[in-house]
């Protein structure tokens, strides 16, 4: 489902819109989106973008110009994830802050890679399948692992 409040550029690609949940964003032109992708309220794709299926872009997060996403990339938005407040309540939208990452321009994120919250990740920036980005990652560089951790200059 893409609600009427998402905002696509020109040329935007949405593969099978009925089996997407893109809500209350902005998706940049030329932008391809994925079978199973979720990209939520107040995030920002950049134009010429791919983000590949069963991907989970959450609020707080902007991808610039020229990203690609792999399949089952997840990022995350909250360092301290709680069903319930400190009272015992459920928690509610005004219980928690979100914490935003960057992904500059020209990245490539493999396939399985999960992104916590207050990341940058650099420019033209390659983080291999797999990998767990716990902190920022330079511009021009290949970073894998678990944490993902730079391993040679571009």
């Amino acid at each position: 489902m893409v609600t009427k409040d998402a905002h696509l550029g020109k040329n935007v690609k949405i593969w099978q819109p009925e089996l997407v949940n893109i809500y209350s964003c902005t998706i940049g032109d030329n932008t391809s989106i994925g079978a199973f992708v979720e990209i939520q309220k107040n995030a920002t794709i950049g134009s010429n973008c791919k983000i590949s299926s069963h991907s989970f872009i959450c609020e707080g997060v902007t991808i610039k110009d020229n990203v690609f996403i792999g399949h089952n990339v997840n990022f995350i938005n909250d360092k301290h994830p709680r069903s319930t407040n400190q009272d015992g309540k459920k928690q509610m939208e005004n219980d928690w802050n979100v914490i935003p990452t960057l992904v500059e321009k020209g990245v490539s994120i493999g396939t399985g890679t999960t992104i916590l919250c207050g990341v940058t990740i650099g420019a033209n920036s390659l983080i291999g399948a797999g990998s767990l980005v716990t902190k920022n990652i330079p511009p021009n560089v290949v970073a894998y692992g678990s944490p993902a951790r730079v391993i040679k200059k571009l």
